[in-house]
């Protein structure tokens, strides 16, 4: 079997169709940004959704669980995919913007404790799902926007993701107790 390699516009070019087919607000939001930054970020959405798509599939938890930790693998070795468009895309954003690839980890951690139904204790544990399903694609943004106080920068992204994914829990409270999730 002949691998493909994919050249870099190629590999954006098929993360920024993803990107417009799934997420159409985001898509014409980040129009408005430098054609630079907004491969990189339809490089970051494509690769989040293929873990959300994973997390949220319908096969069984078993199957569900190996599929992110094949993703992971992928995400560990970008520049060795050179046939795979969003590990492409995704490797040459890293290199040009830095981004924080252990915050795709934290993604993956907090769909694997979706998968297994993991229940939340006490307020402290449910800050820290939402920080790895939500801060994380904010620190991963914020490495392609740029900041003067990355530290700082960083605390407030991890702020804003608990923030907004706390919100997408009180929506989806009955949805998410149909799928097993309980958060609250």
């Amino acid at each position: 079997m002949t691998q493909v390699q994919l050249t870099v516009d190629a590999a954006y070019d098929y993360c920024e169709r993803v990107t417009g087919e799934q997420a159409k607000n985001f898509s014409y939001g980040i129009r408005l940004l430098p054609p630079v930054k907004r491969r990189a970020l339809s490089a970051v959405y494509a690769f989040a959704r293929l873990v959300d798509d994973i997390g949220d599939g319908d096969a069984p938890a078993a199957e569900r669980l190996a599929g992110l930790n094949e993703v992971r693998e992928r995400l560990h070795n970008l520049a060795d995919r050179e046939d795979d468009p969003v590990a492409v895309a995704l490797n040459d954003a890293t290199l040009r913007f830095g981004l924080p690839l252990a915050a795709f980890d934290e993604l993956i951690d907090g769909c694997q404790a979706d998968v297994l139904g993991t229940v939340y204790e006490n307020f402290e544990d449910l800050r820290h799902y939402c920080r790895c399903v939500a801060g994380s694609i904010g620190r991963l943004s914020l490495a392609v926007f740029g900041s003067p106080d990355q530290a700082r920068d960083s605390q407030l992204a991890d702020a804003l993701g608990v923030a907004l994914q706390l919100t997408n829990i009180l929506r989806d409270v009955l949805e998410d107790r149909r799928n097993g999730r309980i958060y609250l």
